[in-house]
């Protein structure tokens, strides 16, 4: 469904009355209606959530979608606009949606994570988030939040840029959203459930795929090969978006470069690459310009996982096809060369490719980097193990259950919304503000691992103060292997002021960090064997979420919250929950 004009929540009352008062308003109002004119749109979507049956692989099961589709609907929107999508829920699952990277202010209501934010929506059950795009313009996207389903119910979010308001880099001839996904043959309900169950590792995908589809380089799926056509002497901005579940990805054009102008709907100082690396839950938008006189009629593009971790992965390459315009011969796009990607452990190649990020920081769009800082925490980030009951055999690390954990607390989901909790201000068994501010038993922690591994359990909360500036340095460790994590935090942007490897040194690190434009990100892989330091200003009140975007972390417990309390100012207080909030 399109676009249609509307009135902010909240504001239907007082336009009304002032309409009554005062012919001369209504006359406006028309006038901002038409098109052009209009200061924001409203745009409602209906979200469908039904059982489909998908073929791929030679494999037909039944899975999720929205609307029948898979991957889902893009959904279009500018800066200021307001979104309200009604979800139907007529799945046998619980489900809730995220509107990955949008801020939410005030209203984490509309924020998705199940029972974070809201209680999830049942089978039969319907929702409606309603929310609006403030300040934002850029790539995001729209998952499921609630166990693994997030694999098929997925799609592009679109920002673009206020009405009369360019790019800060050339107008494109074309823009074209690419998702990055995973395809298991299993279900993967049955996947994760078996491995908790058992706690060992789950099983992983059978094929990574570009907009749904696996490519050529998977058994019987040339049919199913993403092509994009592109004409000679032009530009094209792809809006990359990694909806992988548990893995980063390489990705390339062969014989082609890609400019990169924006991370996570935040303007990067432009900077080009053969090769780039991108995260679950991270977006990227390139440019990419073809050449006027191509060489050749097709050419590949292809992903393939970074990774070190100690467990099994899909070590698989998936392909598309970018077809220049024109009469191609079929054989003309099978058997295309591979672009070269890095090999699936060069941390190497990720971290000269992170190091490139840098705000654009213009007089139209500043870093706001917080100067000062009033709090300082300091983050374990990693795996661990939790002991196997006495009445089985578990599969796990020497015969434990594999865990994870953030400063050692791993995340227990609890029995309603946090958010919730917080607005009533009914916390008894439902949360704790007691979240360790640095690690409880602090080691060397890219070194060797401690003899116990075991984590402890909780729904723990950081609490924090309306406009506190916070300094977060995430810090890997090595237990059950060192490997990278990419952390998502919900409600904000966060400035990425310094990395690097080994332990963080709280003498000798930050005098090195970037405060003049370090790159403004939602989500940011801790690197294996290293560290990240971000910084953010707490003004969102509300509870946000904050994991590793590795569902299979996600499910081991690698996730916190923060509680950022309401400010003195109306506007600096949490909207109130909308009557049709889910209950648990």
């Amino acid at each position: 469904m399109g676009a249609r004009h509307g009135l902010r929540r909240g504001g239907q009352a007082a336009a009304a009355a002032a309409f009554s008062a005062c012919p001369f308003l209504i006359a406006f109002a028309v006038l901002l209606a038409l098109p052009g004119l209009a200061a924001a749109d409203t745009h409602y979507y209906t979200f469908k959530v039904q059982m489909t049956n998908v073929t791929r692989l030679c494999v037909t099961k039944s899975i999720p979608t929205v609307n029948g589709q898979f991957p889902g609907p893009k959904l279009v929107v500018r800066e200021g606009d307001r979104l309200v999508v009604k979800v139907h829920n007529h799945i046998n699952y619980n489900v809730s949606f995220h509107w990955h990277g949008v801020r939410q202010l005030g209203n984490g209501w509309a924020d998705g994570p199940a029972y974070i934010t809201q209680c999830p929506i049942q089978g039969g059950q319907s929702y409606v988030y309603d929310f609006t795009i403030t300040g934002q313009r850029g790539t995001l996207w729209w998952h499921a939040h609630f166990s693994w389903l997030r694999v098929h119910l997925y799609g592009p979010l679109v920002i673009l840029p206020k009405r009369g308001e360019g790019y800060p880099f050339p107008r494109p001839y074309k823009e074209v959203p690419i998702l990055f996904g995973e395809w298991f043959n299993a279900d993967t309900e049955a996947v994760i459930n078996q491995a908790l169950q058992t706690g060992g590792g789950p099983n992983v995908s059978d094929a990574y795929t570009f907009n749904g589809l696996p490519g050529p380089t998977y058994n019987c799926s040339s049919k199913d090969t993403y092509k994009l056509k592109v004409k000679p002497g032009r530009t094209y901005m792809l809006r990359l978006i990694n909806s992988a579940l548990n893995d980063e990805l390489f990705f390339g054009i062969a014989n082609h470069t890609l400019t990169v102008v924006e991370a996570d709907a935040n303007y990067v100082k432009p900077f080009t690459v053969n090769t780039l690396v991108i995260s679950p839950g991270q977006t990227m938008n390139v440019l990419l310009t073809t050449p006027p006189n191509p060489a050749s009629p097709a050419y590949a593009m292809a992903v393939a996982p970074y990774t070190n971790t100690q467990g099994t992965f899909d070590n698989t390459t998936a392909a598309a096809v970018l077809e220049y315009d024109g009469p191609t011969p079929v054989a003309a796009t099978s058997n295309l060369p591979l672009p070269a990607l890095p090999l699936y452990n060069d941390t190497g190649a990720v971290a000269n490719f992170s190091r490139n990020f840098r705000s654009l920081n213009s007089a139209r769009y500043p870093a706001r980097v917080p100067a000062a800082v009033d709090r300082h925490l300091l983050f374990t980030v990693g795996l661990g193990t939790d002991p196997c009951p006495s009445n089985q055999t578990c599969q796990g690390p020497n015969g434990a259950k594999f865990a994870a954990s953030i400063n050692n607390n791993s995340f227990f989901r609890p029995r309603t919304a946090l958010l919730e909790a917080h607005y009533r201000r009914r916390y008894a068994g439902v949360l704790l503000a007691n979240f360790p501010a640095t690690p409880p038993h602090p080691f060397n922690y890219t070194g060797t691992p401690p003899n116990n591994t075991f984590v402890q359990h909780g729904t723990r909360v950081v609490p924090l103060g309306f406009n506190t500036s916070v300094e977060l340095v995430l810090q890997g460790t090595s237990i059950q292997g060192a490997e990278s994590h990419p952390l998502h935090l919900h409600g904000y942007d966060f400035f990425v002021v310094g990395q690097g490897f080994g332990n963080f040194d709280p003498v000798n690190d930050p005098p090195k960090y970037n405060l003049a434009d370090p790159v403004e990100r939602n989500t940011i892989s801790v690197p294996t064997a290293g560290w990240v330091a971000v910084r953010f200003l707490a003004d969102n009140p509300g509870v946000w979420l904050m994991h590793c975007h590795f569902d299979v972390h996600l499910s081991w417990g690698l996730s916190m919250a923060w509680l950022v309390n309401d400010g003195p100012l109306p506007n600096q207080k949490m909207l109130p929950p909308p009557s049709d909030l889910p209950k648990c």
